[in-house]
């Protein structure tokens, strides 16, 4: 872990250099998280954190705690101590609006970190999720090319959730309408949460007979939410997607009882929104940032400036990739295999 810290504050430094800031010390860079109730998001922080004091810039946060009205009154907060920037991770992309407006009209840059909340004015930061969609399905297929699916999708006021399913729809929509893939069970998850992801393949369970091949789950938290619904009926080890290189999905995937976690580094997601972030507080314009492209795929189709980062699929195959990257140690991805069934845990 302290080499992983190392590393984050390292490349903090080295991708700031890259982008031609000036580090001018003194600027403060707010986040407002809609969560930590995913794992995920403390490393998030823990990578921006450390880019931006590594800057000499001061680092502020918030936790909605999964609730769009406290986020609003944790933006107003923010508003208040005059930050130069605001990263946000809108638990509800349209109720969040208002908020944006907000800071666009007190002269503060708005960043979108890995939610798409639809503002031209702001830089819309993320890993290229329509692509994660794509790579989810791919990876199921390769272990179930036909089938029945069930698709658990995210929380409906999360745009992603409609990307990451707009992008399985795209590799599969060729096995579907030959009859091969049939989607027997499709339904958003309020919050992301397991609990409400185990409810929903338990329901699918119970509508379908059990007559479930595959899942495409869109995260971590919630695969561990389906399998165990799978485990219960004595269905571990059916394919399972995830996303997000949770440590308890890399050992699931270690397992067998997840086939895939398509791990979106929160390193480097981190890093490069803490670089942008920087290099916005130094009045750098949004389109000069190294990175930066338009991208207008959103439900209402708004242009924004914004910078997709390219995941990577963790399989069985590779799963000494995230292991070698000190995201998680070589103890905790294989606990509990059984010698010889996974080459990384030999």
């Amino acid at each position: 872990m302290k080499n992983l810290i190392k590393a984050v504050v390292a490349g903090a430094l080295l991708t700031t250099a890259m982008c031609g800031v000036s580090m001018a010390a003194g600027k403060t860079i707010a986040v407002s998280w809609k969560t930590f109730q995913e794992e995920r998001w403390k490393t998030d922080e823990a990578a921006i954190k450390a880019a931006v004091e590594a800057a000499g810039d001061k680092y502020i946060s918030t936790d909605a705690q999964g609730s769009a009205q406290k986020q609003a009154a944790d933006i107003e907060g923010l508003i208040s101590q005059k930050p130069d920037v605001i990263m946000v991770v809108a638990f509800d992309s349209d109720a969040i609006l208002p908020s944006i407006k907000a800071i666009n009209d007190a002269g503060i840059k708005a960043i979108a970190y890995d939610v798409q909340f639809e503002d031209p004015n702001a830089l819309y930061i993320t890993f290229d999720n329509v692509g994660v969609g794509r790579i989810m399905a791919k990876e199921v297929m390769k272990v179930k090319p036909e089938g029945n699916y069930a698709f658990i999708k995210g929380d409906k006021g999360d745009p992603n959730a409609t990307f990451l399913f707009q992008g399985q729809m795209e590799v599969l929509k060729e096995a579907m309408d030959a009859g091969k893939i049939k989607n027997v069970c499709e339904t958003f998850t309020d919050g992301w949460k397991p609990d409400n992801a185990q409810k929903n393949m338990e329901q699918c369970l119970t509508s379908t007979g059990n007559k479930v091949d595959a899942v495409l789950s869109e995260n971590d938290g919630m695969a561990s939410g389906v399998v165990a619904a799978l485990t219960a009926q004595g269905m571990a080890g059916i394919p399972v997607s995830g996303q997000d290189g949770d440590l308890a999905a890399i050992n699931r995937v270690a397992l067998g009882t997840q086939t895939v976690s398509v791990w979106k580094n929160s390193v480097d997601l981190g890093n490069t929104a803490a670089a942008a972030a920087i290099a916005l507080a130094d009045g750098t314009a949004m389109d000069k940032i190294p990175g930066v492209i338009k991208f207008s795929g959103g439900k209402k189709g708004v242009e924004m400036n914004s910078i997709l980062i390219p995941p990577n699929p963790i399989t069985k195959d590779n799963l000494s990739d995230v292991i070698s990257a000190g995201w998680i140690s070589k103890e905790e991805a294989c606990a509990g295999v059984a010698a010889g069934s996974v080459a990384a845990c030999n």
